[in-house]
């Protein structure tokens, strides 16, 4: 029961901190929008994506590892110190070459991004921007693996915050040449939050390292850190390349169909995976090597996972034209009713996630990275021969079939490797909403308006029985969850606690 409260809590913080990160990167995008219009966003975009690029680069996944790391020393005192020191001067060495190799090819990157050399001064200024999140990506692993998760959660919202407020005002000032402090506002005042509360934790025990002791803790770290990096790269090149295909073969209508459709799924589904493994990726890599600890605890994180989150994937297939209206427009109706099937393959991810986890918290870094490259192999090997037969629509069901393929595959790689099995409540809640799941998609392909009514009903239904589970794993401890236990027994369906 502590565990799955632990859990629960955490997904409460990091969620909440997430939607509030959300709503000010929505706001800053407005006010951009209305102060330099369509060619500034565009200018920002630009050098976003270089940040991002080089940073994922140059990190060498090495946040991720990171946590793992960290996590599997917790209570060793000298191992954790040791661990401690090489993340950071890592993160500070990676973070500087990466910040000279741009500013050297500054003006080469100027040309090849904006076509005019007159860029090149602001360029430079990236390399600032990616040295600054590679250290607050040091910070916040440190603060992660340690599960310091409501300390997490503050150094979201408060870089956010800041950021925002000196991002705003230098666009406000200089225009469009305050672009690029708008730009490194964001890692600095998320490194200075983070190092506010890195810095009360103890202090690192050990005296400096030797370059040769520094060595043999960094490689295990940057090679499963390259299995989080290479799995990364593999999905953006696999969008790329759908991407690239659908516009080749159909057109730019047909992609931007797809992206809208892709940018929802996206964005919901790692949005609630990002709040649930926050606290579950450190907390599994410590029980790792105890099975039954660890299929405990993969069991207890897909249940919550498929309880919170299944209700509202049931919502959004019936839904999913009027979302996609709200958020685009009535034009898109080809994007939601790809929505609609890649949100029941979005079902089978939800129950996949804890079980490709395991193998990272194990560090078994090939076998992660394989595991992170199937699904991008199955969903082109299905999409690429169907494209020209069925156009757009081929992606919905290439997406959800290339899961289920993918979800039935780690369950023998996970079994052979870890000996995990499900318990009944687990398969329950797949087999529950993934049935339902499928119902409405076929209800929604059929009766698109009938869908859209029965589908809050199907969401209300299931989010009382999720709501249940959740209850009787955490407890009727507080006020709020005392009046819950009361409504269900008033509703002659008493919960009993789990432990």
């Amino acid at each position: 029961m502590s565990t799955s409260r632990g859990l629960i809590r955490s997904m409460m913080i990091i969620g909440s901190a997430q939607a509030v990160n959300i709503l000010l990167s929505i706001l800053r995008m407005k006010v951009l929008a209305v102060l330099l219009g369509p060619n500034g966003v565009g200018l920002l975009s630009i050098y976003n994506n270089l940040q991002d690029m080089v940073s994922n680069a140059a990190g060498l996944g090495m946040k991720s590892s990171g946590v793992r790391e960290i996590a599997s020393a917790k209570g060793e005192e000298q191992t954790l110190s040791r661990v401690r020191r090489v993340l950071l001067a890592a993160h500070l060495i990676q973070g500087v070459m990466a910040m000279l190799g741009v500013w050297l090819l500054r003006e080469q990157i100027s040309v090849w991004l904006l076509g005019d050399s007159g860029y090149a001064l602001e360029v430079a200024l990236l390399g600032i921007a990616i040295l600054l999140t590679l250290m607050m990506g040091a910070q916040t692993a440190l603060l992660q693996g340690l599960r310091r998760i409501g300390d997490l959660g503050r150094v979201t919202v408060l870089g956010a915050l800041g950021g925002t407020v000196l991002g705003i005002a230098a666009v406000s000032i200089y225009g469009e040449a305050g672009l690029v402090w708008f730009v490194l506002t964001q890692p600095l005042m998320g490194l200075a939050a983070a190092l506010y509360f890195t810095r009360q934790l103890p202090k690192p025990t050990t005296p400096r390292l030797s370059s040769s002791e520094a060595w043999e803790i960094w490689k295990p770290m940057a090679r499963l850190g390259l299995a989080f990096m290479l799995g990364g790269l593999a999905t953006a090149a696999t969008i790329l390349l759908v991407r690239g295909r659908i516009t080749q073969e159909i057109g730019l209508d047909a992609a931007g169909q797809f992206a809208a459709s892709w940018g929802i799924t996206m964005t919901y589904v790692g949005f609630l995976l990002g709040a649930m493994g926050a606290d579950y990726y450190p907390r599994l890599t410590e029980v790792i090597h105890d099975h039954q600890a660890a299929h405990r605890l993969m069991n207890d994180q897909a249940q919550l996972g498929l309880a919170i989150g299944g209700p509202v994937l049931l919502l959004l297939i019936g839904c999913a034209p009027w979302v996609i209206t709200l958020l685009y427009s009535s034009e898109f109706a080809v994007a939601a009713t790809l929505l609609q099937w890649q949100t029941v393959g979005n079902v089978f991810k939800l129950a996949s996630w804890p079980l490709g986890f395991s193998l990272a918290a194990a560090a078994r870094g090939n076998t992660f990275l394989l595991v992170q490259l199937n699904f991008n192999i199955l969903f082109l090997a299905m999409l690429w021969p169907t494209l020209s037969y069925y156009g757009i629509m081929a992606a919905g069901p290439s997406f959800m079939v290339a899961y289920m393929l993918h979800f039935a595959l780690l369950n023998v790689l996970v079994y052979r490797i870890h000996a995990f099995r499900w318990q009944r409540l687990s398969l329950g809640l797949l087999v529950l909403h993934g049935g339902l799941a499928l119902g409405l998609l076929a209800l929604a392909l059929l009766a698109p308006k009938l869908a859209m009514g029965v589908s809050p009903l199907i969401a209300a239904v299931t989010g009382l029985v999720g709501l249940r589970i959740v209850l009787s794993k955490t407890g009727p401890e507080g006020r709020l969850a005392e009046k819950c236990y009361q409504a269900y027994a008033r509703l002659g369906w008493s919960i009993r606690s789990e432990g």
